[in-house]
């Protein structure tokens, strides 16, 4: 009889995560809704910028941040200046170096609620192969079905190697990147 209950809470333990998880596997973000942009300086004039394609891993309870983790990748051979000449420079070895590093990717460590739809995600954000510990403010806002994860990431490109040899000399490019993005998601449970 203690056998048969263990192994009963066992399989119940079990249906509720994997009913739990089957949940969070719902969330789903909606690309047509979503950009990531970067706007870096170029002799002191800003140059706008975005990723076409990017995908995110959320599994995102606002009652239980402890259990929930986000992961954001981003294909950097996507990114774009809107110039064809530029464009052509983006994915070689001195700023992304696609062949070898073909994604960026954000994973969150923790997750910390400041009231109001607000939260501080820290992570690892990787690019180039440089691993940095970054804290990304995020918002969040809810219409229907959809939540809206907002925020803004200031980077240092040279921490990352983007923009190396002679494209280091920061009176050309400066060395501040901000990051912003806005993110659609369907499945979040309500804030």
């Amino acid at each position: 009889m203690n056998v048969l209950s263990t192994f009963s809470r066992v399989v119940l333990g079990s249906a509720l995560v994997l009913g739990a998880h089957a949940a969070l596997a719902q969330q789903q973000l909606v690309p047509a809704q979503s950009e990531v942009q970067f706007t870096a300086r170029q002799m002191g004039v800003p140059l706008e910028g975005h990723f076409k394609k990017f995908s995110a891993q959320v599994a995102f309870d606002p009652t239980k941040l402890a259990s929930s983790k986000i992961a954001f990748t981003v294909d950097t051979g996507s990114a774009t200046l809107g110039s064809r000449e530029t464009d052509a420079e983006l994915p070689k070895p001195v700023w992304f170096n696609v062949p070898q590093f073909p994604q960026a990717q954000f994973v969150s460590s923790s997750i910390k609620a400041l009231g109001s739809g607000k939260f501080d995600v820290a992570g690892t954000l990787t690019i180039k192969g440089n691993a940095q510990n970054v804290v990304v403010p995020v918002t969040l806002t809810q219409a229907g079905a959809t939540t809206t994860a907002t925020g803004a990431l200031p980077i240092k490109r040279l921490t990352f190697k983007i923009g190396e040899n002679e494209w280091a000399d920061t009176s050309m490019v400066a060395d501040d990147v901000q990051v912003k993005f806005k993110l659609a998601l369907t499945g979040v449970g309500k804030l």
